[in-house]
């Protein structure tokens, strides 16, 4: 399967730049994995793992009411077979990254991935 992994990122950065939830879920299998230690801040109960579409709209929606001026910007993109690492500065200037891996045309399981050495990546303004 050929992707557009230039097309998806751009879309992805479009959507989250809009606030567009329900866009960037469209994106993701609804029995997606997706773990941050953003996740683990905002949501301790996760254990910075966040299990179904249902739980990712709540931790993405808990994370713009938290941080409405979230915006990305893409730095650079970097392809795999089924893996596509997006990497991006967020609104407090943050160099972050997400790994996203593919089962068919959607996402089965995400990464937020953050610099070592943030001591607070919630409080540092990505999701």
């Amino acid at each position: 399967m050929t992707r557009d992994w230039q097309g998806f990122a751009e879309d992805w950065c479009a959507a989250w730049n809009a606030h567009d939830l329900d866009a960037l879920l469209d994106h993701f299998h609804d029995d997606v994995l997706f773990t941050s230690p953003v996740a683990a801040g905002l949501l301790p109960e996760s254990g910075g793992k966040v299990r179904g579409k249902v739980a990712l709209k709540h931790y993405w929606t808990e994370g713009l009411r938290r941080i409405p001026d979230l915006h990305f910007t893409i730095e650079a993109i970097f392809a795999g077979i089924d893996t596509l690492v997006i990497q991006y500065r967020n609104q407090k200037g943050i160099s972050v990254s997400e790994v996203l891996t593919f089962d068919g045309d959607k996402v089965r399981l995400g990464h937020g991935t953050y610099p070592i050495g943030l001591d607070n990546p919630a409080g540092a303004g990505s999701k």
